[in-house]
Order: structure tokens, then sequence, then C-alpha cells
């Protein structure tokens, strides 16, 4: 392999291009939006790209051996979901790639939320107007 990136540098970026399936000048634009980076080694561009791609190769093929939708030889997206969720290795993933619910279920959830948030200011008022009135009393 170090053959191969060592062709990078002048005109060897059509061989990394067909060594990866993404797209490199996808990558360096996606690296270059950090204000950090300056200038990106070719290497580097390839080099996250292929990384990239083991690691969403990896990502599917646990998915599916883990997943509901091997029954159905398909990778689903709750394969996906339940990996981040259960998984250590994936659970960065979790807020990327979160459990579906129908639209009626989330709706209900903010108004239990609203509810909840509702309640508890309600109780600090009480607990602020009892302060108050405690106060009062012992300045009296």
């Amino acid at each position: 392999m170090a053959a191969r990136l060592k062709g990078g540098g002048g005109g060897g970026g059509d061989q990394n291009n067909r060594l990866v399936s993404l797209p490199l000048s996808r990558i360096r634009v996606i690296m270059k939006s950090s204000p950090e980076v300056s200038s990106i080694n070719p290497d580097a561009i390839f080099l996250t790209a292929k990384a990239t791609e083991l690691f969403v190769q990896y990502l599917a093929a646990h998915s599916y051996k883990h997943g509901q939708g091997k029954e159905n030889k398909a990778l689903t997206y709750n394969d996906l979901s339940r990996t981040a969720e259960k998984s250590e290795t994936f659970q960065f993933l979790a807020d990327i790639l979160p459990k579906k619910i129908l639209a009626s279920k989330y709706l209900k959830m903010l108004e239990r939320e609203k509810e909840g948030e509702q309640e508890e200011e309600e109780e600090e008022e009480e607990e602020q107007k009892s302060e108050t009135e405690s106060d009062d009393d012992e300045a009296s």
C-alpha cells in the first residue's frame, strides 16, 4: 500500500480515486471547512476516505449481523439505529441515527414535556411564595 500512496504526488490522484469509492474532492471540501485547516496533504485525504469507507463497511456489517433485517436479507435504518443505541462502540452515533418514531408519538412526548415543565414552574412559584410568607411571618 505504501507504493500506492507514494504515487499520489504528481498526478496519482486518479489512481487514488480508483482505490476508494468516496469522492476525494468532497472530503477535501469537508476537511477545509474547518477553520484550523490551512492545507491538506493528498495522502491525508485519501487515507481519510479509505478509513471512512472501512468504518461504514464495519458499521453496516455489524448492524446487519445483529439486526432484524437479516431475516429479509436487507439492512434497514432500524438496524443501524439499534446498533448505535445498543453497541458501546457505536454509541457516539446515537444522536445521528435516532430511533424513528411516529409524529403522533413525538407530539405526545412534547405535550408531556410541556406539562412537566409547567408543573415544575408552578412548584417553584409555590415554594417562592411559601418562602416569602415564612420570611414575612419571621419579620413580624
